[in-house]
């Protein structure tokens, strides 16, 4: 079970830095998260500020 990126993401970059295993991209219109190299530590969705990280 990756974790995803919402809607609710404002694009602050501040997950890409917390996630160990670089899951983490700039996409078109908000950063997203590679299912494939997620590990579901979970490090993403505490450093978000808006909540925008939740469990799939």
């Amino acid at each position: 079970m990756a974790y995803i990126i919402n809607e609710s993401c404002i694009n602050c970059g501040a997950c890409g830095g917390s996630c160990p295993v670089d899951a983490i991209f700039q996409g078109d219109s908000q950063y997203e998260i590679n299912p494939d190299t997620c590990i579901d530590c979970g490090a993403c969705a505490d450093t978000c500020p808006v909540a925008a990280i939740v469990a799939s």
